[in-house]
């Protein structure tokens, strides 16, 4: 038997990896979803995998979170879906808002964003809380940097160099001083992300400051991704997949684990963080095995869409737990290989 219908709407409609997202909300196999979708850009695409597309600022414009209760107003939501974490703090701050129109936003609590969004925070957490947790220093100046890559073992070891705030792989550099340059330019792409120190510097001394930087160890081991739903630190469906390739920092090939020692790092952390909603993160191993958090995602993920076709549809699930409707057992398919593939699009 159908369920009742509803409305969602999802924020960055017209990002790349949206037809696989959207697709786990429209074909969830229990009920018609009416789906909405708001993007910067007015784009005629974004219409084939959505039933509506409205234009609204940038995440971070004062005017954003006006622009989506207007849209929820409109369109009678249900559900909102934000998918950047530029747009979170905004939302969580109005959260009240959106439920006076009859919305339900999927957002963890601002004080938990304040960690979880900052990579030094969520390391200084994780540290502070006696869990596993990478070598690292936060640096605020050129010769800290210098001085702390040094510490973690440059120019012998690889070294990882990360801006505080910022997603996608924006400001994330692996220093090597043995590279070859020429080797890179022949048999590498241009975003391989692998440079030398020296390097670094030139691109900083660019710039009119000097941004927060992380230079952490370089963890050599598997890179494993964790989706999961918790209702305020309390795990309801968390899923792992192992990455198989990886390219431009993007986990294209990957396959569906069991990893007791990922989950519980990630579901200690999402407890005491007291995270909601669908939540992500990134963690690779040490030489040894031991798994370390790397990043947390406290929306959902461009990758979710895996654990969809190995059996578990996460975007789906938190539509329904907002709707405060049972769970189903889950049934993840551990081994299952899922390979990311683009697709085209016409006007």
């Amino acid at each position: 038997m159908k369920l009742k219908s509803c409305n969602v709407l999802i924020t960055a409609a017209g990002n790349v990896f949206m037809p696989g997202t959207m697709a786990c909300i429209k074909q969830n196999g229990e009920r018609e979803i009416r789906l909405v979708g708001a993007d910067m850009s007015d784009d005629p695409t974004i219409l084939q995998m959505c039933d509506k597309a409205y234009p609204v600022p940038r995440g971070d414009d004062p005017g954003y979170v006006d622009a989506l209760l207007e849209i929820c107003k409109k369109e009678k939501i249900d559900i909102l879906l934000p998918i950047m974490s530029v747009e979170l703090n905004a939302l969580a701050e109005n959260r009240d808002r959106f439920a006076a129109v009859g919305t339900k936003v999927s957002v963890s609590d601002p004080a938990a964003l304040a960690i979880a969004n900052d990579k030094r925070k969520l390391l200084d957490f994780i540290k502070e809380q006696g869990l596993p947790c990478a070598d690292y220093y936060s640096v605020r100046s050129m010769e800290e940097l210098c001085e702390k890559a040094a510490q973690l073992g440059y120019p012998e070891k690889r070294v990882c160099v990360k801006a505080t705030n910022s997603s996608g792989s924006r400001g994330f550099r692996v220093l090597d001083s043995h590279i070859s340059r020429f080797e890179m330019f022949l048999h590498e792409k241009p975003s391989a992300g692998i440079i030398r120190l020296e390097e670094l510097v030139q691109i900083l001394e660019e710039g009119e400051r000097f941004p927060e930087l992380l230079v952490m160890e370089y963890l050599p081991g598997a890179e494993y991704s964790v989706d999961l739903l918790a209702d305020h630190g309390k795990i309801l469906v968390g899923c792992c997949r192992r990455s198989l390739r990886m390219e431009n920092s993007i986990m294209l090939d990957a396959q569906i684990v069991d990893a007791p020692a990922v989950m519980e790092l990630c579901a200690a952390v999402t407890e005491k963080l007291g995270l909601d909603g669908n939540i992500g993160f990134d963690l690779r191993e040490r030489a040894d095995g031991t798994p370390l958090i790397m990043e947390c995602n406290p929306r959902i993920t461009a990758g979710i869409p895996y654990f969809a076709l190995a059996g578990v549809n996460l975007p789906y699930l938190c539509i329904k737990h907002l709707l405060r409707e049972e769970l189903p057992a889950s049934q993840l398919k551990y081994g299952t290989i899922v390979k990311r593939r683009w697709m085209e699009m016409a006007n």
